[in-house]
Order: C-alpha cells, then sequence, then structure tokens
C-alpha cells in the first residue's frame, strides 16, 4: 500500500482558522459590570479575581475603569457562559463593607462587536 503526504502548502490551507466564520459560528458576548455606589473597590476585586480569576492588578484596572466610565468589559465569551458569569455577579451579595449595601451589583452581557 502507498501512502502519500499532501503538499504543504494543502495542509496548512486547510487547517487555518476564518476568524468572520468562526465569529459566525460561535458569536462572542461581553459580561460588563456596571457601576453603583453601593460597593467599594476591594468589593469588586475580589469578586472579579474569584468568579474571573483575574490578577489583582487587572481587577483593580476593571474596578477603576467601572467607576470612571460607568461600566468595563470583565470577560468575553460565548452567550452561555456570559450569561451565567452575569448571574454569578447578579448574586454575588452586600458589599459587608458598606451599611448603605443593599445587594450584589448590576451586569448585563452584550454581543460582542
Amino acid at each position: 500500500m502507498e501512502t502519500t503526504t499532501p503538499p504543504r502548502e494543502r495542509v496548512e490551507r486547510d487547517h487555518q482558522v476564518d476568524g468572520k466564520k468562526l465569529a459566525e459560528l460561535a458569536p462572542r458576548y461581553h459580561v460588563v459590570l456596571l457601576d453603583d455606589d453601593e460597593h467599594t473597590y476591594e468589593y469588586v476585586v475580589e469578586m472579579l479575581m474569584r468568579l474571573f480569576r483575574h490578577g489583582q492588578e487587572m481587577s483593580w484596572k476593571m474596578a477603576s475603569e467601572v467607576d470612571q466610565r460607568g461600566r468595563a468589559i470583565v470577560f468575553t465569551t460565548n452567550k452561555e457562559q456570559a450569561e451565567h458569569k452575569c448571574s454569578q455577579i447578579q448574586s454575588w451579595g452586600a458589599d459587608q463593607r458598606l451599611v448603605r449595601s443593599k445587594g450584589s451589583m448590576s451586569a448585563i452581557v452584550e454581543k460582542a462587536d
């Protein structure tokens, strides 16, 4: 039995990923954290580190962005995972550091462009 190896060009062409087609097949979604005055930076940092496994520096940067801009993209993934992560943010609970904190922060899911 004789085996033939396809030319290198064909192998590379067959294994290239078309980003546009991939985006159509598996669209990406952002988890967007929304600002409020009922949670401390420490709360936000702790939540981001635990839920998303972001490092402390990245978490502080995102907390600052939420505070300054009113919102920050904290995670990008498929729709199902984004909705799950959004739900985790919304059920994280009140900030025990602030008496006026009555519940979790708000977050939304948006389709990534």
